[in-house]
């Protein structure tokens, strides 16, 4: 076990570092446009499959309660929780359909859509931004090595520099997490 553990923890290290010295700016830039869309009273829709919509839940339920400050609810919503409604949208439509159909639905323009994948390249996640471009909705990606799809279709593109996936889910928690903390210094000074 402890080998597993020396292993895993110099890696997540290394990961740590190389997202700092490779993402910073990305990071700042979607800290940037999350503010100014809370400003100008829009909000931020969250979605991802399987450990990425538990990354989207966390997210959501940190900007609409709180992270560090108890301050008035931020507008965010996962667009993984509401199984009736993911259900029947992938019967009728597939399930590369469950995220934009939501979004066309609750969204509009000036609003944020925030997809995590740690390939880049899922394909409801892409489907959603493909919605928001053609909404006017702004989108933020978080991918781990190379951003698949999702690069190119991202209004700002935060990577994680690994093709491990736990390790793309470690250091995007505290990516996320510096965000909020980010966007609550910023907006509750």
């Amino acid at each position: 076990m402890k080998n597993i553990l020396e292993k895993r923890f110099a890696e997540i290290d290394q990961v740590l570092k190389d997202t700092l010295r490779q993402s910073a700016d990305s990071v700042a830039r979607a800290a940037e446009l999350i503010v100014q869309a809370y400003r100008a009273e829009h909000g931020v829709f969250l979605f991802g499959n399987g450990g990425s919509a538990a990354d989207a839940q966390h997210m959501a339920g940190e900007l609409t309660g709180r992270f560090l400050r108890d301050r008035r609810p931020l507008k965010a919503q996962a667009l993984v929780c509401d199984a009736a409604t993911i259900t029947s949208i992938a019967n009728d439509y597939g399930y590369e359909h469950i995220f934009s159909k939501q979004l066309l639905a609750n969204a509009e323009a000036g609003d944020i859509a925030f997809g995590f994948s740690t390939s880049g390249n899922s394909k409801n996640v892409i489907e959603a931004f493909k919605a928001a471009k053609s909404s006017d909705i702004r989108t933020v990606a978080m991918t781990g090595n190379g951003g698949g799809a999702l690069r190119e279709l991202s209004d700002v593109w935060i990577e994680i520099p690994s093709s491990f996936t736990p390790h793309i889910q470690e250091v995007g928690m505290v990516v996320y997490h510096c965000l909020c903390e980010q966007i609550e210094g910023v907006l509750f000074r």
